[in-house]
């Protein structure tokens, strides 16, 4: 049987992330304008941002391909803890440490809040 962890499980969305993304630049290529008018509304409907802004397992891939869509990639090391944490069932914020740190995102940018929308 195959045992994924939660780091190996990241690079794989990840990585389908980047695949997604590459489509999309394309279609934007041969229809310009088609990404911000089109393409990044519906993934943010898809990823329920408005609804709960803490991901569920299901919103995370979306999540994921969409913060694939701004200057900054995705932390493979920030994905695997929020699905360690999604897997786990606990609250994104455990320790006032922690929600600092939720709020803010890490020293690189890699976390997942979108909140305000990928160019």
């Amino acid at each position: 049987m195959l045992n994924l962890s939660a780091q190996q499980l990241a690079e794989l969305l990840i990585g389908i992330a980047r695949a997604q993304a590459a489509v999309i630049h394309g279609v934007d290529n041969a229809n310009p304008g088609i990404k911000t008018q089109n393409i990044v509304p519906a993934l943010q409907n898809a990823a329920h941002l408005r609804d709960h802004p803490e991901p569920t397992l299901t919103d995370l891939p979306v999540r994921i391909l969409l913060t694939s869509q701004g200057r900054v990639p995705p932390d493979p090391a920030t994905v695997a803890r929020e699905l360690e944490r999604l897997i786990a069932g606990t609250s994104a914020a455990a320790s006032p440490a922690e929600a600092a740190t939720a709020i803010a995102g890490p020293a690189d940018g890699g976390d997942l809040d979108f909140s305000s929308p990928a160019s």
